[in-house]
């Protein structure tokens, strides 16, 4: 096995079945697998700015734009102006947002039972920190991701 070759080609069927199975689970509640990564990123905490926002799902800003307007219509979350700079916005789930992302999240847990079901609990934590690792040495060459993180302060 060559990892150079293998290891991009896994995280990509790994990725591609964790993202169509939640698709399929979250469809029931009104919410696509992206979405929820979006309310649950939001769900973490107060209020964040749009770029803030695509940095930390990561997800690119015109992306993460489109589905904001979407949920917006939905109730889900509010926009408004950034208290310090006129040109951002800030975003937060609003009260239906948080209740929608805590059903979602329930209708998940199977979903994260499975995933991790044939990994010893030590096997999970390396997985999960070998991972992010991966993350940081590609966010650390991509110009998008640096100059994101750069304005973020992360």
């Amino acid at each position: 096995m060559d990892p150079k070759s293998e290891l991009p080609l896994a995280l990509r069927a790994a990725y591609h079945a964790l993202h169509r199975t939640s698709d399929a689970r979250f469809a029931e509640h009104g919410v696509t697998a992206d979405q929820f990564v979006l309310l649950a990123t939001l769900a973490r905490g107060d209020a964040l700015t749009q770029r803030e926002l695509a940095a930390r799902m990561p997800s690119d800003p015109s992306t993460v734009r489109a589905m904001l307007v979407l949920l917006e219509k939905r109730g889900l979350v509010e926009r408004n102006t950034h208290p310090t700079d006129n040109r951002a916005r800030t975003v937060a789930l609003t009260k239906a947002g948080q209740q929608k992302y805590q059903q979602v999240w329930k209708a998940g847990q199977s979903i994260r039972e499975q995933m991790v079901s044939s990994l010893t609990a030590q096997e999970a934590r390396s997985l999960v920190k070998l991972l992010r690792q991966v993350a940081q040495s590609q966010a650390d060459n991509s110009p998008v991701m640096a100059t994101a993180s750069t304005e973020t302060g992360n």
